[in-house]
């Protein structure tokens, strides 16, 4: 897939204070009315003319657009890959990155990417919106307007943010923790384990002790591939040993992110234990991820839970479904079974609480 790209110097004729990139995907922020009151993708060389307040930002923005707009119920892990390039490609040049993309699986895509970028040190900042840049009630105005402030904001030279957030309704929150959980209001993600980075009000109030840093002598480096043999079990009351073995006995299956009930309970019966021992003898990787949006897996403070432990699933702590999802996909790629199994569980990103 290719893209364009478009140069808008919002500071000219002055100096720009910071050099943004925006890398619009897809989704509903960049969809607009053409004569016929069809929506058709924004022309984003025209941006100025629908938000001119970004005159006052003093930003040199580059945007680089996918030629064809992304559904984001279409994102694969090779627009991952398409994303991760281009931010990789313009580091030097950059002081931070804007990512317009779709609501629905942003959550997995802001994953991906703080996985893929290691030594990650300026702020990726996705966004999008829940109405149409072109309405006139559009969320999209002030999410990229104070999502290009964060992505330029620096202390001493240094970004206050140098990690990948998900920006939406006045709060930033970190990309690998976060989950869709409204389609109908502006508010569409949460972070229920871990705080908020920042609050935009009259001004933007960063939580600085919270933020992710990378290590001082870190440099970028990035992972392009994925191993999608995976899939996730649900655990719900009545759930057949047929369905159960159905998923276990998937061709090439390599891990399975097992969805289990409050902190990280499943059924005791004989047959449940029995199955999922076994496909762990045969070297599949489960990991333990609770269905609650806030919690985490504990295997062993209840009776269902610690058999789990003792057939060899691993506990994903408080990580979110689609952290747990697209860390296996990398990992897996890079790494033989053993050292997923001994990283998984550990922090990359800020992902998972120690």
């Amino acid at each position: 897939m290719s893209h364009k790209r478009i140069s808008i110097n919002t500071a000219s004729p002055g100096k720009p204070r910071s050099r943004i990139m925006i890398i619009y995907t897809g989704g509903t922020f960049g969809m607009t009315y053409d004569a016929h009151g069809v929506l058709v993708p924004f022309d984003f060389s025209l941006i100025l003319s629908q938000l001119p307040t970004l005159r006052n930002l003093f930003l040199d923005l580059t945007v680089i657009s996918f030629d064809i707009p992304i559904d984001s119920s279409n994102i694969w892990p090779e627009h991952w890959k398409m994303i991760a390039e281009i931010i990789f490609e313009n580091y030097g040049d950059q002081d931070g990155f804007v990512v317009l993309h779709g609501t629905d699986t942003m959550s997995f895509t802001a994953s991906a990417i703080s996985f893929m970028l290691s030594g990650l040190a300026k702020p990726v900042i996705f966004t999008g919106a829940q109405l149409p840049i072109s309405e006139p009630r559009s969320d999209a105005r002030e999410n990229l307007i104070t999502s290009l402030e964060i992505a330029s904001a620096k202390k001493e030279g240094v970004a206050i943010v140098p990690e990948v957030c998900i920006y939406f309704d006045y709060e930033l929150i970190r990309g690998n923790r976060s989950k869709k959980v409204e389609s109908m209001h502006f508010d569409a993600f949460e972070s229920e384990n871990y705080p908020v980075l920042a609050k935009a009000g009259v001004k933007i109030d960063y939580n600085n002790v919270v933020i992710h840093h990378p290590l001082p002598d870190a440099s970028l480096k990035i992972f392009k591939k994925f191993d999608t043999n995976i899939s996730i079990l649900k655990l719900f009351p009545g759930i057949s040993q047929k369905t159960v073995d159905a998923i276990l006995n998937t061709a090439d299956l390599k891990a399975l992110v097992l969805e289990t009930y409050g902190s990280g309970n499943a059924p005791s019966a004989p047959w449940f234990i029995k199955s999922i021992r076994e496909a762990i003898s045969k070297g599949l990787i489960i990991l333990n991820i609770s269905q609650c949006p806030g919690g985490m897996v504990v295997q062993g403070k209840y009776e269902t839970s610690k058999a789990l432990g003792d057939i060899g699933v691993i506990s994903g702590g408080d990580m979110t479904t689609e952290s747990a999802v697209t860390k296996l996909m990398i990992l897996m790629a890079e790494y033989d079974q053993l050292m997923v199994r001994q990283l998984i569980n550990k922090p990359l990103a800020g992902e998972i609480t120690i």
